[in-house]
């Protein structure tokens, strides 16, 4: 056997006896071999901190237990109990992804990673990891933090930023992982995984002195940790300004609030949210009549991945209804109500205070 393949047989040795040892074992979706709340999980989990995830997870269990009643929800349910988690197109894949089951499978998750990437919404390190999880298919998981635990564990040299180095890093974790392991060396395996790059091989100052695998690790034998993984096309953050027309009804008629769909691409596709423009002049217009009695309110920014928006509201209080008459693809909703419909986190936050 070669000295790097021994060492890749000693990485998984390794990872799964301090997984066991040292690992996470207290979250909710841990120790459990049902598809629908792994994969509930890791779609959650898709570029959101755990402690964000917890309390979202347990609300979606109560509203929806199993793939059967998700796939019978409406989206405008889906979308409330996901507002403020972001990445929007998560919770219509995952929508869409219920109905599939239900409908194409008999709400029986397939068993392989394979048949799980067909369905919408899962990628292949999400079937990895569900076909690890619950069926102890021996695959690898390759995300985001594991990329960076692969690239200093091997000092890959490919730059990250190429669907190539993509491609031959997966190649090179399906080489790491167990011999003829069991099922649950596949779920130490895997958790392992996601425990190392969450925790100890952080982005910046990596907790090495502690890592069960220092010794196989060629950047830290080299003292490169800060090399890799190798990405050479970072994310630029452009910044946009928008303006919120927030449009509130005459006390006669409920103090409700004018709410339109968005587009189903983009910012916030999909829900529901105040009538947005690029510019002052543009929501004076929409506001119409009312115009001279627009109020601005404190402008606040909200950061995305790749933008940062600059949000400043435009109050416009005390009308009648019937003014906004020509306005389309809307509807006034009472104070009541919001919490029912899928709103942007920005704007709930908004009209919550608003209405306090």
């Amino acid at each position: 056997m070669s000295p790097r393949a021994n060492a890749d047989r000693r990485f998984a040795a390794a990872l799964i006896r301090w997984q066991r040892q040292h690992g996470r074992h207290d979250l909710p979706w841990q120790g459990t071999r049902d598809p629908y709340r792994v994969w509930l999980s890791e779609i959650m989990l898709q570029q959101t901190q755990v402690s964000t995830v917890l309390g979202y997870y347990d609300r979606f269990l109560t509203r929806f237990p199993d793939v059967h009643a998700l796939a019978a929800a409406t989206p405008d349910d889906v979308m409330a109990l996901w507002s403020g988690l972001g990445y929007y197109s998560r919770a219509r894949n995952l929508h869409r992804c219920a109905q599939t089951v239900v409908e194409v499978h008999g709400g029986v998750f397939p068993g392989t990673a394979a048949e799980l990437e067909r369905l919408p919404g899962i990628g292949a390190s999400t079937a990895a990891a569900i076909a690890a999880f619950c069926f102890g298919e021996r695959i690898s998981i390759v995300d985001g933090n594991v990329r960076r635990v692969l690239g200093r564990l091997l000092a890959f040299e490919g730059d990250l930023s190429s669907a190539a180095a993509q491609r031959e890093l997966w190649a090179r974790a399906q080489a790491l992982l167990p011999v003829a392991p069991s099922h649950a060396d596949m779920v130490a395996y895997t958790q392992g995984l996601m425990d190392l790059g969450a925790g100890l091989c952080a982005r910046s100052r990596p907790e090495c002195g502690r890592c069960p695998a220092a010794d196989l690790c060629l950047a830290h034998r080299q003292g490169l940790e800060d090399r890799y993984p190798v990405k050479s096309r970072r994310a630029i953050r452009r910044h946009e300004s928008w303006w919120l027309l927030v449009l509130r009804s005459s006390a006669a008629e409920g103090a409700r609030i004018w709410l339109e769909r968005r587009p189903a691409r983009g910012i916030w596709a999909g829900l529901h949210c105040v009538p947005v423009t690029l510019d002052e002049p543009a929501a004076l217009a929409l506001a119409g009549p009312a115009a001279d009695t627009a109020q601005p309110l404190p402008s606040f920014t909200h950061a995305l991945t790749h933008k940062e928006l600059r949000l400043q509201p435009l109050l416009v209080d005390g009308v009648p209804e019937a003014t906004y008459a020509h306005l389309q693809d809307g509807a006034w909703v009472a104070p009541d109500d919001l919490e029912k419909i899928g709103l942007p986190a920005p704007v709930r936050s908004l009209l919550t205070q608003l209405a306090g």
